[in-house]
C-alpha cells in the first residue's frame, strides 16, 4: 500500500560540488502524513521537484502510486498535485479560470461542478470571479490549495503551505488538509518550517541535513530519542550539529 517509493534519489549539479540531494530513501504509505523537514539548503525543495518531474535527477528510483516514474510518469501525475505560496496562479485571470484551466489540463469530468465544490470547501465564494492577482495572502493560499485538489489527488505534495499566513487562516488549512486526508484517504508529503504544524499532521518526519536523509521517526519518538521538548528543539540540535 505504498504512495510513493523512493530508492537513492540523489541529484548532482556539478561534478565539483556536493550533491543536493544524496542517496534519498522513503518509503510513503497511502493514506499517510509525513513530514519532510530540514534547514534552508537541505533539498527538500529539490526533492518535491524532482518528484514531480520538473527536474531529472541524477539517479533514482521512483514509484509513486505504484507507476515508475522513469517509465509511466504521466500516469501518476494524473493523480497527483502539488501546492506552495511561492507559486502564484496566473495573476491576470479570475481564480474560476484559473481552476478551468487546471481542470482541464487534469481530464477532471463534470468540471463546473468540481469548482462548485471547491468554492464551497474552500470558502472561494467571495472572490472566485476575481483576479488572482487581487487576492490577499490567504485568499491566494486558499485558491492555491483548491487548485491542489481540483484533480482529487491520491498524492498530494505540499511545499510550506501555510507560510506567511495569520494563525487562524492557518489553523483553516490545516484542518482542511486533515479533512481531506481522512477523505479521501490520499497520502501527503509536506515541507514546512513549522514545528507545531507538522506534530499536528504528520504521523511521520524525515529529517535531511545537506540533502541527506540523517533521521527519521514519528514526532512523538523523536523528541523522546533526542531528550528534547518538542520537534523544534530537535530541528535545531540536527541543524546546528549539537544532536547528542
Amino acid at each position: 500500500m505504498s504512495a510513493l517509493l523512493v530508492e537513492g534519489l540523489g541529484k548532482s549539479y556539478a561534478p565539483d560540488r556536493p550533491a543536493a540531494v544524496d542517496g534519498l530513501d522513503f518509503d510513503l504509505p497511502r493514506g499517510a502524513t509525513w513530514g519532510l523537514l530540514g534547514g534552508n539548503g537541505a533539498g527538500k525543495t529539490t526533492t518535491i521537484a524532482m518528484l514531480l518531474g520538473i527536474l531529472m535527477p541524477t539517479r533514482e528510483r521512483i514509484i509513486a502510486l505504484g507507476h515508475d516514474m522513469a517509465r509511466d510518469r504521466f500516469a501518476a501525475l494524473a493523480r497527483m498535485n502539488f501546492s506552495s505560496p511561492y507559486i502564484a496562479l496566473p495573476a491576470r485571470i479570475s481564480v474560476r479560470e484559473n481552476l478551468r484551466v487546471y481542470g482541464h489540463l487534469y481530464g477532471v469530468p463534470r468540471l463546473e461542478k468540481r469548482i462548485s465544490e471547491l468554492s464551497e470547501q474552500m470558502q472561494l465564494g467571495e472572490f472566485l470571479d476575481r483576479p488572482a492577482g487581487e487576492l490577499s495572502a490567504g485568499q491566494k493560499t486558499r485558491a492555491v490549495l483548491a487548485k491542489a485538489l481540483i484533480n482529487h489527488p491520491d498524492l498530494l505534495l505540499l511545499d510550506e503551505p501555510t507560510a506567511s499566513l495569520d494563525p487562524d487562516t492557518a489553523d483553516w488549512v490545516r484542518t482542511r488538509l486533515e479533512e481531506y486526508r481522512a477523505a479521501h484517504g490520499a497520502a501527503i508529503l509536506l515541507a514546512s518550517h513549522n514545528m507545531a504544524e507538522v506534530e499536528r499532521l504528520c504521523g511521520h518526519v524525515l529529517m535531511l541535513k545537506q540533502g541527506r536523509l540523517v533521521d527519521q521517526g514519528a514526532p512523538a519518538e523523536l523528541v523522546a530519542r533526542y531528550g528534547r521538548g518538542d520537534l523544534e528543539q530537535v530541528f535545531l540540535d540536527i541543524a546546528r550539529g549539537t544532536a547528542a
